[in-house]
């Protein structure tokens, strides 16, 4: 079959036809037409990744099966990724990360948070931001800011500084930070595959830490010195984490015979941090007991009104010699620790009281609760409110949230009754705080085993998450959701299409012509035009996407140069992971955009002028690192 594209091959000199043959597993092809069929799939995929009509892990699935139908890559080629050292990586920290979330080591650095911050702004800005930026150096800085929005709203309220001043703050550190290791940031694990692919040693897990480091003092005195003045004075909508998340449900617990409770005071099992909860009321021998609770020291069959966490709340049905009242009361099994999360998701739910319910003005000892519908409640959470009765006694109002756990029959019956509106899952997952030290050992001896570089980078994240599963760090099932499968899909389809870029030879035509361009300029100003022109079109596509699309370049025009790779694919990276410009181009930015209270201009005022100081930095540093 012969082809004619002569309007391409016009542009490379000479006409364009070939014979295509199909050997076992490719299209054997003119290469001229293989570079054109690449930027035709290159073309179409940064036009989805820009409008995001389509999610871009399908984009990702689209790059890999039209790479293999058109024989530009093998199957094998096209697959890759999956297997692919970024993405075995990621994946891995993913769990990493899980563990250290739920078994509270992230919950303990928020608390360190409010001790440290003292009272001033000044002081705020330079404890919040390298502290967020090294958490962010080994977790997903969504993560990082998703659990630490809520430490800076209750900071901001308490020494009552607006919260668009620490939000914005927040974000960049959170984004400088995975400057600092190349686990921070999936663009850096695709920087490293590429240098690979191209016969070079890949990034050392903190070869960029003195970039990412300096970064984060210059982020942090740019917003000192210039940032602070920038930013706008707003009060946001900080109620929007409340909105979105439930975090203190009212329960009653009971102390059971032999519990290792016995003889502690409230305040030492406070202490001891396994539980995060609020005494409301204390019940002995069914007599309320005279506040202050602190120092009351537990007794077998004690009942104590709490106001709690729902991670909490589900520890308590998992732990030994303390359960839910309500269970004990009315003889529910207790949640055995091997099925846990499933037995969990089928039989709690949470529901909301309707306006025209016929249960508003009566308790649920009233109603019959139990009796009516086959379940029970076992806590109850409302708006505003700080509940000190026992839970059946409580006057039930409209909007009123009961968390109710049954049987299968149970729940139907409460799901149809129109007394009750929005039935939910319960959203509450097992918090194993006694298990925070180890949790916080295998993070660490997976982070100075993968810097000794003893063992490969994969195998050593690999070998923590596994560790962390082993060690009770949190269940396989929680594992799994720890791990963000669209952002492994996309790096899986991201990583053939740099694979087919230097392949069909794409990038070595497209490297000329930018060395014909740039050729006469001096080296620096021609890695800030790059810095330049990957920091614009990273606020449109993901860090990952735009790497993987300009990390092939890169290399391809280092060589062109005579130059070695590395300064120019580390730059690459940079650019698509620390470009402030927009409040579109990293999800954090999004998370605090309600809170803070921000307009778009915001980012464009204050991001532009770090953006600027962050390329300057990013260009030398990486210059003198690796010299060209």
């Amino acid at each position: 079959m012969s082809i004619c594209f002569c309007g391409w091959g016009e542009l490379r000199g000479y006409s364009l036809s070939t014979d295509i043959t199909r050997t076992k597993d490719v299209l054997v092809m003119n290469p001229d037409l293989q570079q054109l069929i690449f930027f035709v799939i290159l073309t179409i995929a940064f036009g989805l990744l820009l409008t995001e009509r389509i999610r871009n892990d399908l984009v990702a699935l689209l790059i890999i099966l039209a790479l293999s139908i058109t024989g530009l890559l093998s199957a094998e080629e096209a697959l890759a990724g999956f297997s692919s050292e970024p993405a075995i990586i990621l994946a891995a920290i993913f769990v990493l990360s899980g563990a250290l979330e739920r078994t509270g080591v992230s919950e303990t650095l928020g608390r360190w948070f409010t001790r440290m911050t003292g009272e001033t702004y000044e002081r705020a800005i330079v404890v919040i931001m390298p502290a967020v930026a090294l958490m962010s150096a080994f977790t997903h800085h969504l993560t990082t800011t998703a659990f630490m929005m809520p430490v800076i709203l209750d900071f901001s309220r308490k020494r009552d500084i607006p919260p668009s001043k620490l939000l914005m703050p927040l974000s960049f550190a959170a984004s400088l930070g995975t400057t600092i290791t190349i686990v921070g940031a999936p663009a850096f694990l695709i920087a490293s595959a590429t240098l690979q692919r191209a016969g070079r040693p890949g990034l050392g897990i903190i070869s960029i830490a003195p970039i990412g480091l300096t970064l984060t003092v210059m982020g942090t005195a740019f917003i000192l010195l210039i940032g602070r003045f920038l930013l706008p004075e707003r009060r946001g909508n900080s109620d929007i984490i409340g909105q979105l998340r439930l975090d203190r449900y009212f329960t009653e617990l009971t102390v059971e015979a032999e519990s290792p409770l016995i003889g502690k005071s409230l305040d030492e099992i406070k202490e001891q941090r396994q539980y995060r909860f609020t005494v409301a009321g204390l019940i002995r021998r069914g007599q309320r007991l005279p506040g202050p609770f602190g120092e009351q020291r537990l007794e077998a069959g004690d009942v104590i009104l709490v106001h709690t966490t729902p991670e909490d709340l589900v520890t308590f049905r998992h732990d030994a010699g303390i359960d839910l009242h309500p269970v004990t009361r009315f003889g529910t099994e207790r949640i055995a620790a091997s099925n846990h999360e499933e037995a969990l998701s089928s039989t709690m739910i949470q529901t909301i009281v309707a306006p025209n319910s016929d249960m508003i003005g009566r308790s649920l000892r009233d109603v019959s609760f139990s009796h009516r519908y086959g379940a029970v409640v076992i806590a109850f959470w409302r708006r505003g409110s700080f509940v000190q009765q026992e839970l059946a006694r409580i006057k039930l109002r409209a909007g009123d949230v009961l968390v109710v756990q049954g049987d299968e029959d149970s729940l139907t019956r409460v799901a149809r009754d129109p007394a009750f509106l929005m039935i939910m899952p319960f959203q509450g997952e097992l918090r194993l705080r006694r298990r925070a030290k180890i949790a916080a050992l295998v993070m660490l001896a997976t982070i100075i085993v993968a810097v000794m570089n003893v063992l490969p980078l994969p195998i050593v994240m690999l070998a923590g998450a596994v560790a962390a599963l082993l060690t009770g760090c949190l269940s396989a099932s929680q594992a799994y959701r720890s791990i963000d499968a669209r952002i492994y899909v996309f790096i899986a389809g991201a990583i053939p299409l740099g694979t087919a870029m230097q392949k069909t030879g794409a990038a070595d035509v497209v490297a000329q012509w930018l060395g014909n361009t740039v050729g006469g300029w001096s080296p620096v100003f021609i890695l800030l035009m790059i810095f330049a022109v990957v920091g614009i079109l990273t606020q449109f596509m993901s860090d990952a996407a735009t790497t993987a699309l300009f990390a092939p370049l890169a290399v391809a025009l280092a060589r062109t140069l005579g130059h070695t790779p590395e300064a120019y694919v580390v730059t690459v990276a940079m650019g698509s992971v620390a470009a402030f410009l927009t409040p579109i181009g990293h999800h954090g930015n999004l998370l605090v955009y309600g809170p803070g209270g921000y307009k778009f201009s915001d980012f464009v005022r204050v991001g532009t002028p770090l953006t600027i100081i962050v390329a300057i930095v990013v260009v030398l540093l990486a210059m003198m690192l690796w010299p060209l």
